[in-house]
């Protein structure tokens, strides 16, 4: 029993250095990470701290993980078991939305800041970034080839354009709501997504 809790104790504490890691890096960037910071934040020792990683880039790996599964949390489970193509692109920019407009970071959208942070710097880092950036992006190709086939999105359309847009207005929504203090900025990119796939939406 001693062992199982000293497991699970671990894992507890674990997951909470990646929450507090996460919210940094979500204003300071990845970068920003310092064990010192965690340590203090957490009350923890620095030794503490950097033993369930090893290393900085383990922690920062560890880090985009932890904020790709909250994304995969918030946004897509909500949209997986809804019907493929266009409901379930429907469903996405609600979750997506949702999520954006309440962002589960002080920074906004981590992965947003990170593809910022690294697109220019090539690495262990930037390549995990990219594998969680072109899975979701696979995902939206996917679901808009199925509503091309299924009639609801024109013959014509190119799905990879779809997508582009799609990513291209949730990524104006922090920098919206941070910089301008818009906090329909949600509401409006959601809008546009809407037009971008044909729906009507309530100011048209």
């Amino acid at each position: 029993m001693t062992g199982r809790r000293s497991v699970a104790e671990a894992s507890n504490t674990r997951q909470n250095i990646l929450s507090c890691a996460a919210d940094m890096a979500s204003v300071e960037g990845l970068e920003g990470l310092t064990v010192g910071r965690l340590a203090t934040a957490l009350g923890m020792s620095k030794a503490g701290v950097i033993g369930h990683f090893g290393n900085k880039l383990e922690l920062q790996l560890a880090t985009l993980d932890f904020a790709a599964e909250v994304f995969r949390r918030e946004v897509w489970q909500p949209a997986q078991h809804v019907s493929a193509g266009m409901p379930r692109l429907f469903a996405i920019c609600d979750s997506w939305m949702a999520y954006a407009g309440r962002p589960a970071f002080p920074g906004g959208c981590f992965i947003a800041a990170a593809s910022h942070e690294f697109d220019s710097r090539p690495g262990p880092v930037r390549d995990a970034l990219a594998a969680h950036m072109r899975q979701w992006h696979a995902q939206l190709v996917a679901d808009a080839s199925i509503a091309v086939e299924a009639g609801d999105l024109p013959t014509s359309t190119d799905v990879e354009q779809i997508a582009f847009g799609l990513e291209a207005l949730a990524a104006r929504v922090s920098p919206t709501r941070q910089i301008y203090g818009d906090e329909r900025a949600a509401e409006h990119a959601k809008d546009s997504m809407l037009s971008l796939l044909g729906q009507p939406t309530a100011r048209t």
